[in-house]
Parts: C-alpha cells; structure tokens; sequence
C-alpha cells in the first residue's frame, strides 16, 4: 500500500505540534498551514480533527511499540536472557523520555485534554496502557518477577511518573526512574 506522503506530513505536523503545545491549543488551520496541505487533503485522510489527534496517538503508540521491539532484537541479537531483555526495556524507556518525550506522556497529556473516557481518544489510550501494561507482565514472568503483575504495574507507574517528573521538575529523572525500577524488578 502506498504511503501518501501529504498525509504523512500531516500527521509528523500534528503529531510535533500536538506534543509540543497542547492538542486544544492547536486549530486545524495551523496545522494545515505549518504541513502545507489543504483542508481538503485533511478531509479526504481525517474526517476531523479528533480523528487526526487518533491518528497521533496510534503514531505515537507505534513508535514506543517499536522501542519494545528495538530491544527484542538486540536481545537476541546478544542472546541474551530475559532478565537482560527487561534491562534492556527499562533503559529504552528511560531514554525515551529523556530523548523524546520530555513534555510528559502523550498519552497522559491527550487524556487531560480529551475527558470522555467513552469517546476514540481515550480508546487508543486504553489500548496503548493496556498492551503496555500486558507487555511488561509478559517480560516480568520470563524474568522470573514472583508477581509480574505487581512489577507491571509499578514499572507503569515509575514510567509515568518519570515522564511527568522529567516535564515538571525541568531535570532529568531518568536515572532515577533507572535505579528504582531495577530494585523494583530484582535487577540491582
């Protein structure tokens, strides 16, 4: 299937001016403007503006999938166990919101701005924190956590605090978020 590449930068437009400032501070018309394409190229792609800010989270949502899928490689790659495959992740996360998301959490931050937990923003948030959550459960019991739920779930927390620690406090956090998770993990 062939990519259209005003759609594409579209959606890189959208996704940076979204992240960066705020998706209800963001009009369409800016948007359109900053891509260079015309409201009609948005509507033939996006049937509105909600759709488009779907499209940014499912982006986003990719590319923290592909971090996941980064590490798997170089795991097996090293044929490392899965104990090193988690080390592996932790550090990928930590370096994402050191490199990437220094504004805070997409997610998180389209939340605060979209409340309906009913309406398509808040589903591909669901799914996202969901198959987040389920993948460090996965990784947790092969590293033989006693409870991979329990380590899930705080490593989820740790990220999230990391990625709001990071924004608000105008410092790194990485290391932090480092250190706590391998304790939490039994990596230390």
């Amino acid at each position: 299937m062939k990519v259209s590449e005003p759609r594409e930068r579209l959606l890189r437009t959208a996704t940076r001016l979204f992240y960066a400032e705020g998706i209800r501070g963001v009009g369409v018309d800016r948007v359109l403007a900053e891509a260079g394409v015309t409201r009609a190229t948005m509507y033939r792609h996006f049937p509105g503006k909600e759709a488009l800010v779907v499209a940014y989270l499912e982006h986003e949502d990719a590319a923290i999938r592909g971090l996941f899928a980064a590490a798997a490689e170089q795991a097996s790659a090293a044929e490392a166990t899965p104990r090193d495959l988690l080390a592996l992740v932790i550090d990928g996360v930590a370096d994402d919101a050191t490199r990437l998301h220094t504004r805070g959490c997409p997610f998180i931050n389209a939340s605060a701005e979209f409340p309906d937990a009913a309406g398509p923003v808040r589903a591909v948030v669901r799914r996202h924190r969901d198959w987040f959550r389920a993948t460090l459960t996965d990784l947790a019991a092969a590293a033989g956590a006693p409870d991979p739920a329990a380590t899930a779930a705080s490593l989820v927390l740790l990220r999230d605090a990391m990625l709001v620690g990071n924004y608000l406090d105008g410092r790194d956090v990485a290391a932090d978020f480092r250190a706590t998770a391998r304790g939490v993990t039994g990596l230390d």
